[in-house]
């Protein structure tokens, strides 16, 4: 009887304890993006707080300022494409991240559009065509040129930002570009260009991912594992919750529509489904060896360089 006193004061000890203690803060940039938007839902929410987190959400207008201060060691976190991910090994390999989480697939959000009086893609051979080298941009059109025989070279690359797109595309100074939303979105409605192709016809190739700076990694396993946890408890309230939507439209400032339209383009995988593609030799390995090898085909990337790392570690501490 004492031997159980004492084991229930221990107890509930503890538990005074780890009430007292203070939360890890985790910071996360986050660029307007609807599969960006479920850590600061999670934090809206309180779903940080009762995994003894707080996550504080900053946000950036331009995705390349979180590169650059992923780069710089500001953020030890980020949420980025594997594009992005590449770019900074091949220019940081210090700093050369690892992933561990899959944040989104594009299934059909990215999308290669050409002026109405070309139609198709074929029809692109020879004519300039938009991407955003920083994006993934240019690994879209290098799928939607294969598919019909075609490659990089085929066509004229011009780099143009993604806002200027549709008005280049409307104004005939380009006949194609490979854009998302919203920068697809008025130039399609308004019928001056049509969708040549789309992410929808390459499943399980265009990723946005959870970084993670090494030594962050190394040195903070089960943060991680309560944060990839949190992610998808955020992912799971906002199926049964209707606010759920309505608080990450208005953070990306777009309306609740919008906002369900560009979502219908995105595939958002459980931890489960994730774990084979996250394991050595899978689909994410698979994709960031293809991203590499279109950067080096466009000159971006030069030489030898390292590739980020997949690990499921913190997602199988989430799962237990």
């Amino acid at each position: 009887m004492v031997q159980r006193r004492a084991l229930a004061a221990l107890a509930a000890f503890a538990l005074v304890v780890m009430g007292c203690q203070k939360p890890e803060v985790v910071t996360i940039p986050i660029a307007s993006w609807p599969g960006f938007e479920y850590f600061h839902l999670a934090h809206v929410k309180q779903l940080d707080q009762k995994a003894g987190l707080e996550i504080n959400t900053l946000g950036f207008p331009d995705p390349q300022d979180i590169v650059k201060a992923f780069e710089e060691g500001r953020f030890p976190i980020a949420q980025l494409t594997t594009v992005e991910a590449v770019d900074i090994c091949s220019r940081q390999p210090k700093r050369c991240p690892v992933v561990v989480l899959i944040l989104d697939e594009s299934n059909g959000a990215d999308k290669v559009a050409v002026r109405r009086s070309l139609g198709t893609i074929p029809a692109l051979r020879g004519k300039r065509v938009a991407v955003t080298p920083s994006t993934l941009g240019p690994f879209v059109l290098s799928r939607a040129l294969a598919r019909h025989g075609m490659s990089l070279a085929d066509v004229r690359i011009v780099a143009v930002p993604l806002a200027d797109m549709g008005r280049r595309l409307v104004n005939g100074q380009i006949d194609g570009a490979a854009f998302f939303p919203p920068f697809s979105d008025a130039v399609l409605a308004s019928g001056e260009a049509v969708t040549a192709f789309s992410s929808a016809e390459i499943p399980g190739e265009i990723f946005d991912v959870l970084v993670v700076d090494p030594q962050y990694y190394r040195n903070n396993q089960h943060v991680l594992g309560r944060l990839v946890r949190v992610w998808q408890q955020a992912h799971d309230l906002a199926a049964r919750d209707p606010e759920a939507k309505d608080i990450m439209a208005s953070r990306d400032n777009v309306s609740v529509e919008m906002f369900r339209q560009t979502e219908k383009g995105l595939l958002y995988r459980s931890l489960l489904e994730q774990r084979p593609m996250l394991l050595p030799g899978g689909k994410l390995e698979r994709n960031l060896a293809g991203v590499l090898a279109v950067q080096k085909q466009l000159g971006l990337i030069r030489g030898r360089v390292p590739l980020p790392r997949v690990s499921t570690k913190p997602l199988d501490l989430a799962l237990k």
